[in-house]
């Protein structure tokens, strides 16, 4: 059964400047291979045959280092937008889309088994699949707990989980009569729509290794990271062909 990626690489990366201001963040390095190279060799690895990137910042300089994906033996195709759409508003005017697909962003460092990812959502007929992980976040102050104008307790710089979304779905074909022709549409928007009109999505929590690029402290980790698990991530598969 063909595979088929849908990957955002369409944004400016401006919570990542200085970096982007030469080059588009999905071609920011991580060792000797550009982050969005990285997620196409993931992705070949675990059988997927057919990749589009919906560009809009600097497609040309991303269209003339991938081309038509024959360096890795996928086929590469390209959504340009006129105009920033969003998560979601790309997808929709992609015409010739599988029954079930892959959605992501363009700068992610994970290792998440993409192949039983799909296989997962395909099983369970599901509308829309979130790849969720558990962050960490420290709150930087004392935290005090009041009543009245009276302390009753203090949490010194507690850390609070969260289930966050990691920026990967799983999305079946129905599921873009959610989504408007015209304009910028989000992630966000999607799910709201989804829970308002009882519309379960499925949440299938990952607890491997994930860290979104998308900020020069969480980039210069993923450099480091890198460096130290390359074969992790790349799933020792030499794909440079």
């Amino acid at each position: 059964m063909s595979k088929r990626a849908i990957i955002l690489a369409g944004g400016k990366g401006t919570r990542l400047h200085p970096y982007t201001v030469v080059l588009p963040k999905p071609l920011m390095p991580l060792g000797e291979y550009p982050i969005l190279e990285v997620i196409i060799r993931q992705l070949v690895a675990a059988g997927f045959d057919h990749i589009t990137l919906a560009v809009n910042h600097q497609a040309e300089i991303i269209r003339a280092f991938f081309q038509n994906g024959e360096r890795w033996g996928i086929r590469i195709g390209y959504a340009s937008e006129s105009e920033p759409l969003g998560t979601m508003g790309p997808v929709k005017r992609i015409a010739d889309l599988p029954e079930h697909f892959l959605v992501m962003n363009g700068d992610i460092l994970t290792d998440l088994n993409y192949a039983d990812f799909y296989a997962g959502h395909v099983q369970s007929d599901a509308l829309f699949t979130i790849s969720s992980h558990m962050r960490e976040q420290l709150v930087d102050y004392g935290v005090l707990e009041t009543s009245g104008e009276t302390l009753t307790g203090l949490r010194e710089k507690p850390r609070q989980s969260y289930e966050v979304s990691m920026g990967i779905y799983m999305m079946s074909r129905r599921a873009l009569a959610f989504i408007p022709d015209k304009g910028p549409y989000g992630f966000d928007q999607l799910m709201l729509e989804f829970i308002r009109e009882n519309r379960p999505v499925r949440v299938k929590r990952f607890s491997g290794y994930w860290l979104d690029i998308g900020r020069p402290d969480d980039y210069a980790q993923a450099i480091e990271e890198f460096g130290e698990m390359g074969p992790r991530f790349l799933q020792l598969r030499d794909m440079t062909g």
